[in-house]
């Protein structure tokens, strides 16, 4: 069966390029890193959630939500993770070449947003992580 729609495939990629960051490995454990629901039980985590894709004739633009949790009365870990999987995500064909994954071309990659929530209880941080990107179908 073909893929049509990018996001799953494009949501492994994303781990994959998570668990390779030495700078997010030594924040947050790579079985940690996930797709999951709700606040997890075991922190620190990233969840690889949410997604939309927007197709076009040629391409199309999917977008993935990451959440970042860590059990912090502050958000110094939390940002410290995000500025990791900012890093992390970052895909520019012009200048490193295109990701190949599964039945799709990644041509760009990048962070579109980031936020930063406080617990009111104060025992946990949570950042959420927008991407983009722009990926093309290619043949099996």
């Amino acid at each position: 069966m073909a893929v049509s729609d990018p996001s799953l495939t494009l949501q492994k990629a994303i781990r994959q390029r998570l668990i390779a960051s030495p700078e997010l490995m030594a924040l947050v454990q790579a079985e940690h890193i996930l797709d999951a629901n709700g606040r997890p039980e075991i922190m620190p985590a990233v969840y690889i959630g949410e997604g939309q894709t927007i197709f076009r004739r040629w391409d199309a633009t999917t977008h993935a939500t990451l959440h970042v949790w860590f059990a912090e009365p502050g958000l110094v870990q939390c940002k410290e993770a995000v500025s990791a999987i900012v890093a992390a995500l970052r895909i520019d064909a012009q200048a490193e070449g295109v990701l190949q994954i599964d039945g799709f071309t990644v041509h760009d990659m990048q962070a579109t947003q980031t936020r930063y929530l406080r617990d009111p209880h104060g025992s946990y941080s949570h950042g959420i992580v927008t991407a983009a990107a722009i990926v093309k179908p290619r043949a099996a």
